[in-house]
């Protein structure tokens, strides 16, 4: 009897043993996503993938990602000049991706395993309110090339106001294995008949 009562709580013990394993990492410790900042500062140390991938092809794109005027938080944000008057002559929208390399369309080895990330979460706001971006993303780079994207997710369009605020891009259910395309943004001049000036700041995976 003492022994077939070993073995009954053995074998009740183990399994349960192993699915709290399932969720731990080598160390014993539960898994969890550090936050993975795409940029808080110009400079910053910790900031992580490069807004070097302008479309179509940047000419009608100001951007200062060192600006230090009415910040949401820190030293420096970014401020953006889309230029719709410029646009009028060419593909009539533009946008810029946060690359990983940097110039990197899929065709290089780089990005980023974001496994764990629940959210994109970033801050910002128009220069007068009611700039309209059509399209806020992650993800989706390198389709039919030899290093593409796992997923994408995005939200949009988003009408800005003077003030600023924080946007959210749900990841949940999203494939995040390799992601070289950190953030993106895009607008076109259907939607903004003059200016279109606005601010980021924040920008981070959590």
């Amino acid at each position: 009897m003492k022994l077939s009562g070993f073995l009954f709580v053995f074998l009740i013990i183990i399994p349960i043993a192993y699915a709290q394993d399932s969720d731990m990492n080598g160390e014993g410790r539960p898994k969890s996503f550090k936050p993975l900042i795409v940029y808080q500062d110009k400079g910053f140390s910790a900031n992580h993938f490069v807004p070097s991938g302008y479309m179509p092809t940047g000419e009608c794109i100001k951007m200062d990602d060192a600006f230090k005027e009415n910040c949401q938080e820190g030293e420096s944000c970014i401020k953006i000049s889309y230029d719709v008057a410029c646009s009028l002559k060419g593909r009539h929208w533009a946008g810029i991706y946060w690359l990983n390399p940097a110039d990197n369309w899929g065709d290089r080895k780089g990005g980023y395993n974001l496994t764990g990330a629940k959210k994109m979460v970033f801050w910002a706001r128009g220069e007068n309110g009611g700039e309209k971006i059509a399209e806020f993303r992650i993800g989706g780079v390198g389709q039919g090339r030899e290093y593409p994207d796992t997923d994408t997710a995005s939200i949009g369009p988003v009408i800005l106001s003077k003030q600023w605020k924080e946007y959210e891009i749900d990841l949940r259910d999203k494939d995040l294995t390799y992601i070289s395309g950190g953030f993106a943004w895009i607008a076109n001049v259907d939607d903004n008949s003059s200016s279109c000036t606005f601010y980021l700041d924040n920008i981070r995976y959590e």
